[in-house]
């Protein structure tokens, strides 16, 4: 769960920090109070992308971090990064420049945003009004109704088949090109291949090329500062070394070490520093021993080192790729200098794939259509919830080719009203229907999942009266097996709240800045008041607000 949100000079707000608990969290505040920035917040914080704009001005970056507890699922994501997350919390948090740069966090640790996304999505779902457009996208209605029937392992096992399928019938169309295009292929294999034979490469050989390269181009200030250096340590014919001095120094604590007796330990110990500086003097007299500067050497590595960039520019970019494109066309060239029996092979292959891939095909869509027998009576129980008890929800599934997703084209159809024919969402549903229908959907999906958070952005669009209070009937319910995070202008869903948050717009200093403050229950009736009535709060607002307050107690 979310347990806290800090922002930092995220647009209007400077600083805030947002305790959340556990059930339903309610945020109200008057238009253009900076709702929407807690929400962008939030997004930032879980990895999608962000714009510079959204730092205060000003300011050389915003900060946004969040403390969430977690569960094994997310412990186990964390620790395939090698991050670990010690007490049970972890704190994500995300920096964004003025300049356009961005730093994400996990516990300290840097880390890129598709791991933040990847986490993200184990912690939090954001149901904002963009996502009516889901309702409105027929190709979207599939994943929807596959995620209901909790069919991702099955459509796994047949997106791999069907991609295998693929393979061979690609295999199979170059195969079965007519004789000029194969020729024309041979030839143009033959001629990558004998090119790449040509400069006789290995694995690994530019990276060997490049480091003799350096060190026999560097060679001669390699070799000065070895000199330099043993001449310090060991001395030359007319001056003495460090060596020398250190060796006087333990000849004198040795001859004296009756004297005191921690002195023969010392002298050890300077003997020791002697027999040391002896020993590196060698082993760098050794390493100049290994610098060649052979000229002809070194012109070789400069001409080998062109050729290799030169086959990396045109195949690579690595050398492995190099390698990897002389194997797979070495591959491609028997296959077509096979062909005949390959085809024949390769025909009865996609034969008995696609048997198989049909079958799967066909238990696909015998499940969605069990899944979507359940999904219309659970979602059908939701919207008469919902104040909707004259909409129906009906599935169109037609069998059709073998694509990615199956066989199958699925559309959600709706009838407003008794007695109509269900027709697509987007052609009937208004903008209050959407949000419901959306809001029924989410709650039955949200019980096939372990997301722990759910954040609905202004779902009350288009919504009023008896409806809107049964909105927020559906999130308090909600609440009891989820946390929820909810903004809204309504104060039939404020009240439902066990947690209200009021973001309030002030000047300051002749700047613009944005608060998040926690409302006591004696604050909450002028905020549930305000929604009600305006600015214009009255005697009559105020015990309308307490008694909204009363009814949800």
């Amino acid at each position: 769960m979310l347990k806290e949100l800090y922002i930092e000079n995220l647009a209007v707000i400077e600083k805030a920090t947002i305790p959340i608990e556990n059930g339903f969290n309610v945020f109200t505040g008057e238009t253009g109070a900076g709702k929407s920035i807690l929400i962008n917040g939030i997004n930032a914080v879980l990895g999608q992308r962000t714009s510079k704009d959204i730092v205060r001005t000003g300011c050389k970056k915003a900060v946004v971090s969040a403390r969430f507890s977690c569960d094994s699922s997310v412990r186990s994501a964390l620790e395939e990064y090698g991050i670990d997350i010690g007490d049970d919390e972890i704190l994500i948090s995300r920096e964004i420049s003025s300049d356009g740069g961005s730093v994400a966090r996990i516990n300290s640790r840097p880390v890129n945003l598709s791991v933040v996304r990847e986490v993200g999505e184990l912690l939090v779902n954001i149901h904002g009004q963009h996502d009516n457009q889901i309702l409105l996208s027929p190709e979207k209605h599939i994943d929807i109704l596959d995620s209901f029937g909790e069919l991702g392992g099955q459509i796994e096992d047949y997106q791999s088949s069907f991609r295998e399928l693929q393979d061979i019938s690609r295999k199979i169309k170059r195969l079965s090109g007519d004789e000029a295009e194969k020729k024309q292929r041979i030839a143009e294999l033959n001629n990558i291949i004998a090119e790449i034979q040509s400069y006789n490469i290995y694995e690994n050989e530019d990276a060997e090329v490049e480091e003799e390269f350096q060190l026999m181009k560097n060679s001669e200030a390699l070799r000065s500062v070895i000199y330099e250096a043993t001449a310090i340590l060991t001395g030359t014919d007319e001056e003495k070394g460090a060596d020398s001095a250190i060796l006087d120094a333990y000849r004198s604590l040795s001859l004296n070490s009756e004297l005191y007796g921690g002195l023969e330990e010392l002298a050890q110990r300077v003997q020791s520093v002697s027999i040391e500086i002896n020993d590196i003097s060698q082993e760098l007299f050794s390493i100049v021993d290994t610098i060649s500067s052979d000229p002809k050497r070194f012109e070789y590595l400069s001409e080998r080192r062109e050729d290799l960039r030169k086959i990396m520019k045109k195949y690579g970019p690595e050398l492995s790729d190099v390698l990897k494109k002389y194997e797979d066309h070495k591959a491609e060239l028997a296959a077509l200098e096979n062909s005949d029996s390959n085809m024949l092979e390769l025909t009865e292959k996609r034969k008995a794939l696609l048997s198989e891939v049909t079958a799967k095909a066909k238990k696909l869509s015998e499940n969605r259509k069990k899944a979507a027998d359940r999904f219309i009576a659970q979602v059908t129980a939701e919207l008469e919830f919902l104040n909707m008890p004259n909409v129906s929800l009906a599935i169109s599934q037609h069998s059709g080719k073998l694509t990615l997703s199956g066989m199958d084209s699925i559309e959600f159809l709706i009838s407003a009203n008794v007695g109509e024919e269900p027709r697509p969402i987007a052609k009937i549903a208004s903008g209050g229907e959407l949000s419901r229908i959306m809001l029924a959907l989410k709650n039955v999906i949200a019980e096939k999942d372990n997301i722990p958070t759910l954040i609905f952005d202004e779902i009350d669009t288009g919504v009023s009266g008896k409806a809107a209070h049964k909105i927020g009937c559906k999130l308090k319910e909600i609440s009891r097996y989820r946390q929820v995070l909810c903004v809204t202008h309504l104060a039939q869903i404020a009240i439902m709240g066990n947690n209200h948050l009021l973001i309030e717009k002030n000047q300051l200093n002749g700047r613009t800045v944005t608060s998040v403050k926690t409302l006591e229950q004696s604050e909450r009736k002028y905020e549930i008041a305000r929604i009600i009535g305006g600015d214009n709060i009255t005697e009559l607002t105020l015990k309308n607000a307490e008694e909204m307050l009363d009814s949800v107690k």
